[in-house]
C-alpha cells in the first residue's frame, strides 16, 4: 500500500480545486489496485481556529481538544485521498452515512499529534458502493484517537448488501436548538468543509436541496458539546452516529439523551419530532 507524508497539511484551496477536477472523471475510470495511505507528521494546532471551533459547536474551554476537533486536523487529508487519481468514486455527491469515534485519551491543546488516514475496500449497499475513511492520531508511536467516517457513492445499479442502522430510541427532548441559516457558513470557516449544500440557498438547490443543510460533523459536535457541559461525556468512549434526514437551515430542533447500562443513546429531531435527523450511541 503506497504512503504520501506531508511536511504540513495540505491547502484547502488547492484541494478544492483537485476536488472539483476528480468529479469529472469519465465513468469508466479505472482506479489502482492497492489504496493510498496519507501521513502527517505533525498537526499543529492553531488556537484562535480551535476558539472559533469551540464556539460554533458548544464545545466549553478545557485543557483537552473537543472530542470531534481531530476530524477536522485529518479533513484536509481525507480531501486529498478523495481527490487522488487512485480514488475510484467522484468526490462530489458521496454522502455521508455515519461517522464513528473512538477516544482512548483526552488530547492536550497544544499536543501536535501524527494523522494517518486510509480508506477500506468497498462493500454493496442497497443505493450503491460503501466505504469507510479511517483517521488514527498518534502520540508519541501510540494511537489515541481514531475515526471511522462511512460514505456512500451512489449508484444506479441495484445491490443487495446489508445496512447496519442503529435503533432510534424515541428520546423526549432534553433541549431545543434554535439554527441560524448561517450555520454553515460559520462551521465552514470554523472546520474547513465548505461543500457548498451547506454554504447558501442557492447553492445547495443546486444539488437537490430546498435550501441549506446542516453538516452532519457539526451535528455530531454539538451533540458531544451538549452531553459534555452535562456531566455526560466521559474522558474515554467510543461514539457512533448515524445522519438520517437532512437538516435544513434554519431549522428549530430537539435534542434528546438517556443514560443505558454501557453509556448514552441520543438524537436529533425535528420541532415536531416527526424526523430523524441524527441518532447516536455513546459507550465508555
Amino acid at each position: 500500500m503506497p504512503t504520501r507524508r506531508y511536511d504540513d497539511s495540505p491547502g484547502l484551496g488547492a484541494l478544492y480545486a483537485k476536488t472539483v477536477k476528480a468529479t469529472l472523471r469519465r465513468a469508466d475510470y479505472a482506479p489502482a489496485e492497492d489504496g493510498l495511505t496519507l501521513e502527517l507528521p505533525r498537526a499543529a494546532v492553531d488556537q484562535d481556529h480551535l476558539a472559533a471551533y469551540r464556539e460554533v459547536t458548544g464545545f466549553p474551554a478545557g485543557p483537552a481538544l473537543p472530542s470531534t476537533y481531530p476530524h477536522v486536523l485529518a479533513f484536509p487529508l481525507h480531501l486529498d485521498l478523495m481527490s487522488d487519481p487512485s480514488f475510484p468514486y467522484k468526490p462530489m455527491g458521496i454522502v455521508h452515512l455515519s461517522n464513528t469515534i473512538t477516544q482512548h485519551a483526552p488530547l492536550p491543546i497544544h499536543a501536535e499529534p501524527a494523522i494517518r488516514v486510509h480508506s477500506t475496500p468497498e462493500r454493496a449497499h442497497p443505493k450503491g458502493t460503501v466505504f469507510d475513511i479511517v483517521s488514527e492520531v498518534i502520540v508519541d508511536g501510540a494511537v489515541v484517537w481514531t475515526d471511522l467516517t462511512t460514505l456512500l457513492s451512489r449508484s444506479k445499479s441495484e445491490n443487495s448488501g446489508h445496512v447496519d442502522l442503529l435503533a432510534d430510541p424515541e428520546l423526549p427532548p432534553n433541549a431545543w436548538w434554535e439554527l441560524r441559516g448561517n450555520l454553515g457558513r460559520r462551521y465552514a470557516a470554523a472546520s474547513g468543509d465548505r461543500n457548498p449544500i451547506h454554504l447558501f440557498k442557492l447553492t445547495a438547490q443546486a444539488f437537490g436541496f430546498p435550501r441549506q443543510i446542516a453538516h452532519g460533523m457539526w451535528a455530531k459536535a454539538a451533540a458531544l458539546a451538549s452531553l459534555e457541559r452535562a456531566g455526560k461525556l466521559p474522558e474515554a468512549f467510543t461514539v457512533r452516529v448515524d445522519f438520517r434526514k437532512p437538516l435544513l437551515l434554519p431549522s428549530k430542533v430537539q435534542f434528546g439523551y438517556t443514560a443505558t447500562d454501557t453509556g448514552t443513546d441520543f438524537a436529533l429531531y425535528n420541532e415536531a419530532h416527526e424526523v430523524t435527523h441524527l441518532i447516536g450511541k455513546l459507550e465508555a
